[in-house]
């Protein structure tokens, strides 16, 4: 699984970074059947979370999320990702 973490108007320090990678071990459970986890986290007003995931048979998903604080966006983001994970994968186990 190649992932990529982009900080767009802000610096993503260490501490940051550390939350996030901790939150993506959750869905490490599919990590064989994902080939991509694109993440981007841009600073407004507001922050937004925004992840796409790539799978193996060429589907894609997109979710995001936004709100004052990052912790609590990466939280939603992570919440809504492993719930349509876990929907794509009983797909695919229902068409086998």
């Amino acid at each position: 699984m190649n992932t990529d973490i982009k900080a767009v108007h802000f610096t993503l320090h260490d501490d940051g970074r550390e939350y996030l990678n901790k939150k993506i071990e959750r869905i490490h459970n599919a990590e064989n059947m994902i080939v991509d986890l694109l993440i981007t986290l841009k600073k407004e007003k507001d922050f937004d979370v925004e992840a796409t995931v790539n799978f193996r048979w060429g589907v894609s998903i997109h979710v995001k999320e936004e709100d004052f604080e990052l912790t609590k966006a990466i939280d939603k983001m992570i919440d809504k990702l492993e719930t349509k994970i876990t929907k794509e994968k009983e797909k695919m186990k229902e068409k086998r």
